[in-house]
């Protein structure tokens, strides 16, 4: 039946265009699909580049349209001043934060091939703690000892994890550029927001005519929910704890600020590297100095419950599952860029698709009726 169809098509193809446009056709469509194959294996390794540029030229936007108007409608002004701060913050906090999780990364994963990743012992101060020292001490020694004991048996085949985090580390650097490289293109697209909205109608239309406007409007709230209140929110809180790791000491602050960092974006939320910390602080610190460091760090816990609502218009309906799938996949893909990167594309294709099976639905509605 198939090929009877094939021949029909053929046949009736053969009937509108003569032989010789027919094999001009074919050829045309060859090189068509050449050229297009070609670009996309030339322009792959610069799509993380690209789609973060293009992320936080969206994000900002409503930024540089202020600073735009705040300096009597100079765009390209309000783009290189607004540019430079993004350096600047790549450049600066950022780095120190990510040097310092490499080095926690590095050490974590050496102990981890040599199989020397043990748990702590707690300090005998704790058993002094009124009412829950004792009860704490003991619960603390027993779980070092059974993970220490756990740890041995399954260090052989956590080697390869060992690895992976060592060659993710080594791609650091390309990372860091990379993320420059995408500062300053969105500083370069700035000025042509207009222009390229109008772009985006034009492309969307030849798809989805009727819901080319929405779903223009929908991706870019996505982007900034997505990236201002998810990925900015988890970049201002593992920041503000690195900086309180720090303070207090702490043995590897950059990787466990960088841990804060990931609970955060996938929605899990940084209690569970916060609380063994403050614990820590209050067997290691006077009390002066474990008080002014708890509060601090308590803040930094619930900053994500005030920032989130400040800097997001509307509730993120995208599922953690579909956040989580797009930390990982995005890591793997793309290394670190591919982190903050991927989390928002696959949030854009979820709520995208979402959308327009919603709008497939309402037109079809009618007619089941």
């Amino acid at each position: 039946m198939s090929a009877l169809k094939k021949r029909l098509s053929l046949k009736t193809l053969r009937q509108y265009l003569p032989g010789d446009d027919v094999i001009q056709l074919v050829i045309r469509l060859g090189l068509l699909a050449f050229l297009i194959y070609w670009t996309i294996l030339l322009i792959r390794p610069f799509v993380p580049v690209l789609a973060w540029s293009i992320v936080l030229a969206v994000a900002l936007y409503p930024v540089f349209n202020f600073l735009s108007k705040l300096l009597g409608g100079r765009p390209k002004l309000a783009a290189a001043i607004l540019t430079l701060i993004n350096l600047g913050i790549v450049i600066g906090p950022a780095t120190w934060l990510g040097l310092s999780a490499l080095d926690g990364v590095k050490e974590f994963a050496g102990n981890l091939g040599a199989g020397n990743l043990v748990i702590p012992s707690p300090p005998e101060s704790i058993n002094n703690w009124p009412l829950i020292g004792p009860s704490l001490y003991e619960f603390w020694n027993q779980a070092s000892s059974n993970i220490r004991a756990a740890l041995r048996e399954v260090a052989p085949y956590l080697k390869p994890l060992a690895g992976v985090l060592l060659a993710l580390a080594g791609n650091a650097g390309v990372g860091l550029l990379k993320f420059i490289l995408s500062v300053a293109l969105a500083g370069f697209l700035f000025p042509y927001g207009s222009q390229l909205v109008e772009a985006g109608k034009s492309f969307l239309y030849r798809i989805v005519p009727e819901q080319s406007e929405h779903f223009l409007e929908l991706a870019g709230a996505t982007i900034r929910a997505v990236s201002q209140g998810v990925i900015g929110v988890a970049i201002i809180q593992s920041l503000l704890a690195g900086i309180g790791f720090k303070l207090a000491g702490i043995p590897s602050a950059g990787l466990l600020a960088f841990a804060v960092m990931i609970l955060s974006i996938i929605q899990v939320g940084a209690a569970i590297v916060l609380v063994p910390v403050v614990i820590w602080i209050w067997t290691d610190k006077d009390l002066t100095t474990a008080l002014l460091l708890t509060v601090f760090l308590g803040l930094v816990g619930v900053i994500d419950n005030i920032l989130k609502p400040l800097v997001m218009k509307r509730g993120l309906t995208t599922p953690t599952l579909v956040i989580f799938v797009g930390v990982i996949g995005g890591t793997l893909a793309h290394g670190i860029v591919g982190l903050f990167v991927g989390p928002i594309i696959l949030s854009l294709a979820w709520e995208l698709t979402v959308a327009w099976i919603r709008s497939d639905r309402a037109d079809t509605a009618p007619l089941s009726g």
